[in-house]
Order: structure tokens, then C-alpha cells, then sequence
């Protein structure tokens, strides 16, 4: 496989729970304590049916009928972050929200949460018998998409990944003790955090890596914030330690990989639009339907930042199944 050999292509593309490593550089804003959290991310738009698999709580939502949606956030994160996608694919399809143990105030997850979090997305899709269904994952939830396309080839209909990669940016040349060595780091600095402190990287990652608007920064912050640190720092140990690259020649499924790109980070780093979307398609070549398309302008919460692109390329890649 040719990888892009500059390797600061990989820093601006590392997930949420890889940027914690360099939040000690940063001082969080005292600015922030002021902002109230906007109603329309801190309320939930009521589920029709609220369940748990495998400790996963799920919120249906919309149609009875038409292609099934499964909406898998990201790390630290709940429903909030997909509000607008419920709002607009509800009237037209059935829309299964997860919340993973850990994460939005739900009690701390198992100790091999990401294998956990596979296996409930797959029971949930037996269970409820759903047919050919397209897994929307953000970050963390776009790799478990990967995970559950590799695991059950002919059971989905499609993986949308934002911003989501089979193995974590910066460690795809890295040897197994390396890796092994890194995520217990990762897991060691997040799980043993003060709820103060991780409340600062929370606020810290939102204002440099999650999202354009500095006021929804600091709102999504404490959103994200009431999540179980030791959860947190155990799912990004288990992701660290995943290569998921191996099994991507088996999905049938097509993949529409999203890549955010903002001009502020990416440029003043030396990369441009069409190396870092070159990146992604290098660190998911196997797929063998694989689309990846870039967002901007946008951070890590595409969905948040530009979240009527976000709709029309899943409107769009529906269309296509």
C-alpha cells in the first residue's frame, strides 16, 4: 500500500481521543464558564422508543419504513451530536441513535468497550431485523462502522465514516509494541484525569480540533464533559491498538469516507485539500467500494460545522444503494 511518506499529513487527522495527548500544551479560555449551552445541542429531540443492547442505549427515531439508519457518535459524545441528522432523515427513515457505556452521563463501560460496542451493533441489527442497514459513525463510531462491515459482510447496506479510519492516523507504520506502548499511555492520561481537568480537555480539543464556532466550542465541551474519564481512555486504548486494514478487502458494503478540511490548520501545516483526502484514501485502500469526498469549510464535527453538505452526501449516497 502507498502511504503518504510527509508524515504531518497524519497530525491534523488524528481522532478526538489522539489530540488529547498534546492538551497540556494548551490553557483552556477562562471565557467559556460564561457561554450557555445552546438548547438546540444540549435537548435531545424525543425518541418514539428508547432500549439498550449490550449496555448500548438506542433511540428510535422516524418512518416506519425505508432504509435504516444507525447513528454511532463519537468519543465523549451523545445524541447531541447528531441532531440535525435526526431532524432531517426522521420524516424518511427509520433512525437508530446510540449512546456508548461511558459516554453523555451512561455508567462506565466494560473493560474491552470497543469490542463490546461491535458486538451490541451487531445484535441490534439481528434483533430488530433490520434490512441492510447503513451505519453513520462519527470518529469512534465510523471505525466500529469499518469493524461491523468487516465482522458481517453481507448484513449492512453501506458505512458512512465522518472523519472515521480503519487504523488511528500516525500509528499506521507503527510496530505492535510501539502501538500497544502508545495506547496504554493514551489510556493512563485521559482515564486518570480530575473531572476539572478533563472538563479543560474537553474545552481545549473542541476550540482547536472539533469545531469552527467558538461559542458551540464551549458548549459542546460541557457536553462532552459528562462522559466517565476512565471509559473514555479505555476506548482509545482499544482503537489504538486496532488495525483494521487486514479485513477491508472483505466489506461489500459501499464506504463514503467524509474528510474535514479547514484552511486555518491544514494549510499553515503545509497540506493541502488533495494530499490530506489523498491521506484517507490511502488509509482505507482495500475497500472495495470506497468513496471519500472532503468537507470545508469544517473540523472533526463535520456534521455540526457543515451539516447540510453532511446531508446531501448521505441523501446522495443513499441513492446509490
Amino acid at each position: 500500500m502507498r502511504l503518504c511518506k510527509n508524515l504531518r499529513l497524519t497530525r491534523p487527522a488524528l481522532f478526538a481521543f489522539a489530540l488529547l495527548l498534546a492538551l497540556g500544551a494548551f490553557q483552556p479560555s477562562k471565557a467559556a464558564d460564561a457561554v450557555e449551552q445552546p438548547r438546540q445541542l444540549a435537548a435531545a429531540i424525543a425518541a418514539g422508543e428508547r432500549f439498550e443492547v449490550g449496555g448500548v442505549l438506542v433511540e428510535r427515531h422516524g418512518a416506519a419504513s425505508g432504509r435504516p439508519l444507525i447513528l454511532v457518535p463519537g468519543l465523549s459524545s451523545g445524541p447531541w451530536t447528531w441532531q440535525a441528522t435526526i431532524r432531517a432523515f426522521a420524516p424518511t427513515n427509520p433512525v437508530y441513535v446510540l449512546t456508548l457505556p461511558g459516554f453523555d452521563g451512561r455508567p462506565p463501560a466494560p473493560s474491552t468497550p470497543f469490542a463490546a460496542a461491535r458486538s451490541a451493533i451487531e445484535q441490534l441489527i439481528s434483533m430488530r431485523r433490520l434490512e441492510k442497514p447503513v451505519i453513520v459513525g462519527h470518529s469512534l463510531g465510523g471505525i466500529l462502522g469499518f469493524a461491523v462491515a468487516e465482522d458481517q459482510p453481507a448484513l449492512l447496506g453501506g458505512v458512512v465514516s465522518i472523519d472515521g479510519l480503519p487504523v488511528m492516523p500516525g500509528t499506521e507504520m507503527m510496530a505492535p509494541s510501539q502501538r500497544a506502548q502508545f495506547a496504554e499511555g493514551m489510556r493512563a492520561r485521559v482515564a486518570n484525569a480530575a473531572p476539572d481537568a478533563f472538563a479543560s480537555q474537553q474545552q481545549v480539543y473542541m476550540r482547536t480540533i472539533g469545531v469552527l464556532d467558538m461559542a458551540q466550542a464551549d458548549a459542546l465541551a460541557k457536553l462532552s464533559a459528562r462522559s466517565d474519564p476512565a471509559s473514555v481512555g479505555q476506548y482509545a486504548a482499544d482503537v489504538l491498538n486496532e488495525d483494521l486494514r487486514p479485513g477491508l478487502k472483505t466489506i461489500q458494503a459501499p464506504v463514503l469516507l467524509i474528510s474535514p478540511f479547514h484552511d486555518l490548520d491544514d494549510t499553515q501545516r503545509g497540506i493541502t485539500q488533495d494530499a490530506k483526502t489523498g491521506y484517507y484514501k490511502a488509509l482505507a485502500e482495500g475497500v472495495p467500494r470506497l468513496q471519500v469526498v472532503s468537507v470545508s469549510p469544517a473540523r472533526h464535527f463535520v456534521m455540526i460545522d457543515q451539516p447540510a453538505q453532511v446531508e446531501s452526501l448521505i441523501r446522495d449516497f443513499l441513492k446509490t444503494l
